[in-house]
């Protein structure tokens, strides 16, 4: 977590309604996921306009311990290990990144012998336990070395996996059936999943998971609710462009609304499995303006923010900066549908509501949510608890509120790598 010797940086104060176009970078959930698979495919990949970010760079550097050779040029050409075999007897380093954590122990059960998973100290509570005992149930040795159901642990490879069917309780998180599913068409007998719990968050991420890899020749049967089937078989290598992502583009679009002007992006999708794609229609229901014209989508604030009561399960990871907006919404916001936004990189609902408090406004956490009051806020430090979407989250307030400083902006590299430099040119400062 971040401690009171981080950096503070003074979010700017918006001076007038914006006016602006934010050309913003690569989907970092695409582009893991593209990287994933071009590591297992029959043949290179070129993959264009991949997010250069903290986690998609632990991503590439975790594949290129494993033996794939990553060109990491203005595109990224990836030459894959699978057919050579993938090296073990290593260390994979997570940081922080739910996606390394999360889809690559299932690639390393496929390497030639241990490889050891650690991270950042915030990702040592993050939970890791469904994985673990897919893998298990399917044969893998994978050794617990700290807490149950948490890094660090050490997945024993063979070569191989004999794959088949296993149960798999994903209410904690989504990346835990994509995990499986993006290297299952390697093993032997590929992979049914069936997840078991009693919610599934953020499906949208795993109809992603499902989209690519049926771009790159996977079967993937999943018209069986909660069930995914994934035949064995080659991975093509592709050539294929990462769409812009859409939730980065969340806190420079809701800016509009704080200040009563129009924000653009262009790139944005007519089609997309990114839950950020839902964004739009939860504008317009809080009071915004939104229009696409070809691929640029533009919004316009009215000058009113409305409370708004939101299911969010499809699309949590914009839930802190939809909440954001609520505390400057001019009636109580009810959030729902994402208690499993406490094992992200920190618990969200409870440092949002915290740092609302902090800052005078009024946030009760409920068993799956926020319900957010607008009051009166003043200035002051906003603790980010080295999560990227809480110093986003803290920017767009500071443009209303005077005196707010995001402590530890530069988390903000985890996937927006300039965040500050594209903050500061939409508000022509």
């Amino acid at each position: 977590m971040t401690t009171a010797t981080a950096p503070l940086w003074p979010a700017p104060l918006a001076t007038g309604p914006l006016d602006a176009v934010v050309a913003v970078p690569g989907s970092k959930s695409l582009s893991n996921r593209y990287l994933v698979l071009a590591a297992l495919a029959d043949s290179p990949s070129l993959l264009r306009s991949v997010l250069a970010s903290r986690d998609t760079h632990l991503m590439a550097s975790a594949l290129e311990t494993l033996g794939v050779t990553v060109d990491r040029g203005t595109d990224w050409r990836v030459e894959p290990g699978a057919q050579r075999g993938l090296r073990g007897s290593v260390t994979i380093d997570c940081g922080l990144a739910g996606t390394v954590m999360r889809f690559l122990p299932a690639v390393a059960a496929l390497a030639d012998g241990p490889v050891h998973f650690t991270g950042d100290v915030e990702a040592l509570a993050r939970p890791m336990g469904p994985v673990i005992r897919a893998l298990q149930a399917l044969g893998v040795r994978v050794d617990e070395e700290g807490e149950t159901g948490r890094l660090p642990f050490t997945v024993h490879g063979r070569g191989f996996v004999r794959g088949g069917q296993v149960d798999i309780d994903a209410s904690a998180s989504s990346q835990f059936v994509s995990g499986l599913l993006l290297a299952a068409a390697r093993f032997e007998r590929g992979l049914v999943v069936r997840h078991t719990g009693p919610t599934l968050p953020s499906l949208p991420h795993i109809e992603m998971t499902v989209a690519v890899l049926r771009a790159a020749g996977v079967q993937v049967d999943d018209s069986r609710p909660a069930i995914w089937e994934v035949a064995p078989g080659r991975i093509a290598g592709r050539d294929v462009r990462v769409e812009p992502d859409l939730s980065n583009a969340a806190p420079f679009l809701c800016a509009a609304m704080v200040t009563g002007g129009t924000v653009s992006v262009p790139g944005w999708p007519a089609q997309t499995t990114q839950p950020g794609g839902l964004l739009p229609g939860f504008l317009e229901r809080m009071g915004a303006r939104t229009s696409l014209d070809g691929d640029v989508l533009s919004v316009t604030g009215t000058g009113a923010i409305h409370g708004v009561d939101l299911d969010l399960h499809a699309a949590g990871e914009i839930a802190p900066t939809l909440a954001a907006l609520a505390v400057l919404a001019d009636s109580p916001t009810r959030l729902r549908g994402v208690a499993h936004l406490r094992g992200h990189e920190t618990d969200r609902l409870a440092a949002l509501a915290a740092e609302i408090t902090r800052l005078g406004g009024q946030a009760e956490q409920t068993s799956d949510g926020l319900v957010i009051t607008p009051r009166p806020l003043t200035g002051g430090a906003w603790r980010t608890y080295a999560d990227h979407r809480m110093a986003t989250a803290g920017a767009l307030i500071g443009l209303r509120v005077p005196g707010l400083e995001v402590e530890d902006v530069a988390t903000t590299a985890k996937t927006i790598p300039d965040f500050v430099g594209l903050w500061t040119a939409m508000l022509g400062s």
